[in-house]
């Protein structure tokens, strides 16, 4: 904790210097309630932790008496919240029981837990999956999500998308790799709940577009990280012609653009042969001397698994096509959905 304290002090003394005082007192001050709002978090993590343990040795003790912890909690809640106020609930109670189930070892409570907020906690421990609760752990304090993010990204199965391209390990391989894959940047299926679109066929892809740019934030958060959004109806143009591309980013991690072409139905040879033709002329026109090569991405509502097999998508390392779902699936869509994805990737290898 000494560690700790001493750095945060020092990103105090190093913060800059503008010649206006008010600014800068207002900087102080703000960054100096961010440093106690996160020892506060610290402490009280840990103190839940040690609440929820004394609530499961004392109900041991207890074991044979029918409904004792039900009456334990109720009582021990009625006590805390007369002198401490709101915060100690009967379900808050329970929820400490449960934290302290669920990491009984205190090291992954003071190495993990303790850098998120009693909010996102709550929602993580509910993960069976003791892996996928380590990697939302250190996922949601390094990319900072809020709970809405976090509780998104458990019931989209981020966790499990992730597993089947390799990147579940808590660091990225692709970013300290000098030459990152962009395969693994890539999600199939990428689940777009958020757009409030009826599933195929029922929206058209103006309609989708539409809404992505309206809702963009949620949009980036599911495409993954390093993605920033440059424009959409991209106009590209040649001495002869002009082309709109759907919707154009770029990744700073792959250091390269990434085009989006969304079909609202299944994917055609033809829609294969126009982004192939858009990556060809972004790269020959926009791409810059410091950038990777560019990247296409087909977004559609279903694929054709012989589209997939006899078109550039099978060897191509710049075309990409994921199937999109505009709703949260259940646990067994997703894994057909995986099934699928991984069937197409073993004969396209």
């Amino acid at each position: 904790m000494e560690e700790m304290n001493s750095n945060e002090i020092e990103k105090l003394t190093n913060l800059p210097v503008s010649a206006d005082l008010a600014t800068d007192v207002r900087t102080i001050l703000q960054e100096a309630r961010k440093i106690v709002a996160r020892q506060t978090n610290t402490a009280m993590t840990a103190a839940y932790w040690l609440i929820g343990k004394r609530i499961v040795e004392e109900e041991q003790h207890g074991a044979s008496i029918a409904k004792y912890g039900e009456r334990l909690l109720e009582n021990l809640s009625k006590e805390l919240t007369a002198e401490f106020g709101n915060g100690f609930s009967y379900a808050n109670l329970r929820n400490m029981r449960l934290f302290y189930r669920t990491y009984s070892d205190f090291k992954i409570c003071y190495t993990l837990c303790i850098k998120l907020p009693w909010s996102h906690n709550r929602l993580i421990m509910r993960v069976k999956d003791s892996k996928a609760r380590e990697w939302y752990l250190r996922e949601a304090a390094q990319e900072q999500w809020s709970v809405r993010q976090l509780e998104r990204n458990i019931n989209s199965f981020y966790y499990q998308r992730q597993l089947e391209k390799g990147l579940t390990s808590g660091a990225d391989k692709c970013v300290a790799n000098s030459e990152p894959n962009p395969r693994t940047f890539m999600k199939d299926p990428y689940v777009l709940e958020f757009v409030g679109l009826p599933p195929y066929p029922n929206h058209k892809e103006k309609e989708l577009e539409d809404v992505l740019v309206d809702k963009m934030q949620d949009f980036l958060l599911e495409l993954g990280k390093g993605f920033s959004f440059i424009k959409r109806q991209y106009r590209i143009s040649t001495e002869t012609s002009h082309f709109y591309i759907d919707l154009v980013f770029y990744n700073y991690i792959l250091k390269c653009f990434v085009l989006i072409d969304l079909k609202a139905n299944k994917l055609t040879h033809q829609d294969v042969g126009q982004m192939d033709m858009y990556i060809r002329m972004f790269d020959d026109i926009k791409r810059g001397p410091d950038d990777n090569p560019t990247i296409g991405i087909l977004m559609c509502a279903d694929k054709d698994e012989t589209v997939v097999k006899y078109s550039v998508l099978n060897d191509s390392q710049q075309i990409f096509a994921s199937k999109y779902l505009p709703y949260l699936p259940t646990e067994e869509e997703l894994r057909r959905e995986l099934e699928s994805s991984g069937r197409d990737e073993i004969e396209n290898e």
